[in-house]
């Protein structure tokens, strides 16, 4: 593989008391729970001896603090593109609750009343793929797990509604995108690695 190419790695925030919950947590601006800290910290050591051209990450807090907890918090900028999905009416409210009164529902294909749709999510993802392709060199995002997971089917040129759903993601996980041997092949290069998160 050319490692000329461009990696850009994407770190899911450190755990929160609604992911533990299973509650969904768009724009609810949660702090992490003590083991969010931990985690979140932890990534420091799986990232160190890496090089960013950039470092963007979602105005959360609770994506801002695994930021800073990674040693990244200096020199990141804010991208309100990388904020979590917007689920309006779902906010705060587990699958379970949402099903109970609409069970067929998917949120990557239906998305949310009163948030936002699968096509605005994407929409997102797509901004921030085309400015992390414009940036020479590597790039490193902090966001949330939902658009984590838009942005990686929308980085290899897949259909949100479909695919999406297929990618899971741990909390303090790190994943990267990049290339195959050329720009025209992008590629999942690893996913929901957690091997240095502890208990």
């Amino acid at each position: 593989m050319n490692q000329a190419l461009q990696i850009v790695y994407l770190a899911r925030h450190g755990e929160t008391a609604w992911t533990i919950s299973g509650q969904h947590t768009g724009l609810t601006d949660l702090p992490l729970t003590e083991r969010g800290e931990r985690n979140a910290s932890r990534l420091q050591e799986r990232l160190r001896g890496l090089t960013f051209a950039k470092v963007l990450t979602s105005p959360l807090q609770r994506a801002r603090r695994t930021c800073e907890l990674a040693d990244f918090g200096t020199v990141a900028e804010i991208d309100r593109d990388l904020v979590e999905w917007n689920y309006g009416d779902y906010e705060g409210r587990t699958t379970a609750e949402i099903r109970a009164k609409r069970p067929d529902w998917e949120l990557f294909r239906d998305g949310c009343p009163g948030g936002e749709s699968p096509a605005q999510a994407a929409a997102r993802a797509d901004r921030v793929v085309s400015q992390v392709r414009a940036t020479p060199g590597d790039v490193l995002l902090f966001s949330s797990g939902h658009f984590i997971r838009v942005l990686a089917t929308r980085w290899i040129g897949l259909e949100v509604t479909v695919n999406a759903k297929r990618f899971m993601l741990s909390t303090a996980s790190l994943s990267s995108v990049g290339y195959e041997n050329e720009l025209s092949r992008p590629v999942i290069r690893l996913w929901n690695d957690t091997h240095h998160v502890g208990d």
